[in-house]
C-alpha cells in the first residue's frame, strides 16, 4: 500500500461500541422482540391461518373493488393469488403477509409523522436527508449485522432490517408531498381561521395523499425486495423456497417460489395504487369509460 496514507480503522470501535449496547441494554431488545412477536406477528399470522382460503381471496377481491371499480383488476389479482395457493405455497404466503403487513404498519406509524415533522422543520431535513441516503445506499447485508446482534435470529430482526430498508421513501415523499401544497390554500386556511392541527389533517394531508400513497407503494415494494434476504436469518415465507432452491440448485423450486413472490408484489402494488388516486382521478377514468360520473 502507498505510504500516503494514514492507517486507521473503524473496526474495532463499532465491534466494541456493539458489543456495550448488547451487554448494556441486551434485555431491552430482548423485550422488544418479545413483545412484537407476542402481541402483533404471533396473533397476525394465526389470524391469517384461522381464515378460510376462500374468506381471504373474497377479501382481497372486495378491497380491489373498492379501490379501482374495474372488474379485470378484481379478477386478475384474485387469480394470482389462486394460484398461489396451487402452487402448495398457501401456508408461507401467509406467513409472508403476516411479516408485510406488520412491516407495512410499522413503516407508516415510524415514516408518517417524521415525514410531517421534516416538512415543518428545515433544520430537521438537513439532519434527516443524510441519514436517509444512507438508509437507502447501504447494502441490506451491512445493516443486518446490527440487527442480528442486537435481536438474533428469527422473523423480529426480519421485520426491523425490512422496516430500516424500506422506510425513507415513505418519509421524502411524505415530507414533499406536504410541501408542493400550494401557498394560496394554506393562506386561505389561515384566513378562516384553521388551526396547525386543521391545516394538517384537512388541507395538507388530504393534498398530499397521492404522494404519501406513492411512498407507501414504494415502501411496500422494497419490503418485498428484502423477502428471500430475511429468509437467510430465520423469518421463512416465500423467500426460504427461494433460499432453499437456491442452496440445492433446485431451478423448479426456486422459480415457481419467484413467481409467487412477483404475484404477490403485483397485488400489494396495484391495491395500494389504487387507493392513491383521489375522487376526481376515479371520476374521470369513470367518465372515459362511458359510466356515470
Amino acid at each position: 500500500m502507498s505510504d500516503i496514507f494514514m492507517h486507521f480503522s473503524l473496526e474495532e470501535w463499532i465491534n466494541s461500541f456493539f458489543s456495550g449496547v448488547v451487554q448494556r441494554y441486551g434485555d431491552f431488545f430482548q423485550t422488544i422482540t418479545d413483545f412484537l412477536l407476542q402481541w402483533a406477528l404471533i396473533p397476525l399470522e394465526t389470524g391469517l391461518k384461522a381464515c378460510p382460503p376462500l374468506a381471504i381471496l373474497a377479501f382481497i377481491a372486495l378491497i380491489t373493488w373498492v379501490g379501482t371499480k374495474r372488474v379485470l383488476p378484481v379478477f386478475g389479482l384474485t387469480i394470482m393469488l389462486y394460484l398461489i395457493g396451487c402452487f402448495g405455497l398457501w401456508d408461507k404466503l401467509l406467513q409472508t403477509m403476516a411479516i408485510m403487513l406488520l412491516s407495512t404498519v410499522l413503516i407508516v406509524l415510524i415514516g408518517l409523522p417524521l415525514g410531517i415533522l421534516m416538512s415543518r422543520s428545515r433544520v430537521l431535513r438537513y439532519i434527516l436527508t443524510p441519514v436517509l441516503d444512507m438508509m437507502q445506499t447501504m447494502p441490506t447485508f451491512v445493516y443486518m449485522i446490527p440487527v442480528l446482534m442486537l435481536f438474533g435470529l428469527g422473523k423480529v430482526p426480519a421485520i426491523i432490517a425490512t422496516v430500516v430498508y424500506a422506510l425513507p421513501p415513505l418519509v421524502r415523499l411524505t415530507d414533499l408531498g406536504i410541501r408542493q401544497v400550494p401557498g394560496d390554500v394554506i393562506e386561505a386556511g389561515d384566513s378562516f381561521g384553521c388551526t396547525n392541527f386543521q391545516k394538517l389533517f384537512r388541507i395538507q394531508l388530504p393534498l398530499a395523499r397521492a404522494a404519501i400513497m406513492a411512498g407507501i407503494n414504494q415502501s411496500i415494494m422494497m419490503a418485498l425486495g428484502m423477502v428471500v434476504i430475511a429468509s437467510m436469518i430465520g423469518a421463512r415465507g416465500l423467500g426460504e423456497d427461494v433460499l432453499n432452491g437456491i442452496n440445492n440448485l433446485d431451478i423448479g423450486k426456486g422459480l415457481q417460489s419467484g413467481v409467487a413472490i412477483v404475484f404477490l408484489a403485483i397485488i400489494f402494488d396495484r391495491i395500494s395504487q389504487s387507493y392513491g388516486r383521489d375522487r376526481r382521478e376515479r371520476r374521470l377514468a369513470a367518465v372515459k369509460k362511458g359510466k356515470p360520473a
